[in-house]
């Protein structure tokens, strides 16, 4: 089964899913082993593994690129940030033919002018209804098959409202998309309302300080939100981290106390260790000589 079937799967499974965010292998792998049914690719991220902030710097290429690793890393769908969609309908287009491609199960596509900005900074633009469902049109008539979700984001909540941020998000869903995604909901009241004016599933986004409050996901999952995302989970706690060993090393003169078992084995262990020690015999003839006779030219 693909990962896109495996992600409709989870969509008509009656559960929420949870996919805390990954911005590389590492962080990809991490989540699967913990036990989430998905992951999703972190634009921000994304953008932040290569120096910059989500201003909209990235190429398309190099979103799926990153996306691309992700997936070959872990046995779970991923659901990615796919901005605007680079550009007209016919960027779309071609976006959803290579994230697909790519083997991603769902991508996000949003309604803010380009080069767009992280959904929870102030100052964002979008781009006019007409415009946005010409691009969720052409994402939907992209994808070869029916398994990859596309999934409608909108950003004008901060700029217009919630009334026209709800109009969008079920213009989306009539034009094909098959989830909602209200960017920034700025109370609970407001969480709670967009599952319930929205003819569809929907998606909520959880970002620790950003414009949304705080919510236990049982709660948005009691409110009818399908899928709850976690993008900056594993990005903070990454810095944190970083910086206090940064600190202690500096402090202490010599390498941190471990945290955990980090040697190199069990660290090599997480990401198929095992598989490819096995390979380095499986093609060998123990019966025979290992090396091949020359072959003679006639």
């Amino acid at each position: 089964m693909s990962q896109a079937a495996q992600f409709r799967s989870l969509l008509a499974s009656g559960k929420m899913v949870i996919a805390p965010g990954a911005i590389d292998g590492i962080t990809g792998r991490a989540i699967d082993r913990a036990g989430f049914p998905a992951a999703y690719m972190t634009g921000a991220g994304t953008s932040a593994t290569l120096g910059y902030p989500d201003y909209g710097l990235l190429t398309m290429t190099e979103m799926v690129a990153n996306a691309t690793r992700i997936v070959n890393s872990i046995s779970i769908p991923l659901i990615s940030d796919a901005d605007t969609g680079y550009g007209n309908e016919l960027n779309v287009f071609r976006t959803v033919q290579e994230f697909e491609r790519a083997g991603v199960a769902a991508i996000h596509i949003e309604d803010q002018a380009f080069p767009k900005k992280c959904g929870h900074l102030d100052n964002k633009e979008v781009v006019s209804r007409e415009d946005y469902i010409a691009k969720i049109r052409a994402a939907a008539a992209a994808r070869r098959t029916r398994d990859f979700c596309i999934i409608a984001r909108t950003d004008s909540r901060a700029m217009l409202g919630l009334d026209e941020a709800i109009m969008r998000a079920n213009l989306a869903l009539a034009n094909g998309a098959d989830v909602a995604f209200v960017e920034a909901p700025q109370t609970m009241e407001e969480i709670a309302l967009v599952p319930q004016r929205v003819n569809g599933a929907c998606l909520l986004n959880v970002v620790r300080g950003g414009k949304t409050p705080d919510i236990v996901l049982a709660d948005a999952q009691a409110m009818g939100y399908k899928i709850a995302i976690l993008p900056g989970l594993l990005l903070g706690g990454i810095i944190s981290v970083c910086d206090q060993l940064l600190e202690d090393v500096k402090r202490m003169g010599k390498y941190p106390p471990p945290k955990g078992d980090s040697s190199p084995a069990k660290t090599f262990a997480r990401f198929g260790a095992a598989d490819w020690d096995a390979r380095r015999t499986a093609f060998r003839d123990p019966l025979t000589d290992p090396v091949a006779p020359a072959v003679t030219a006639k």
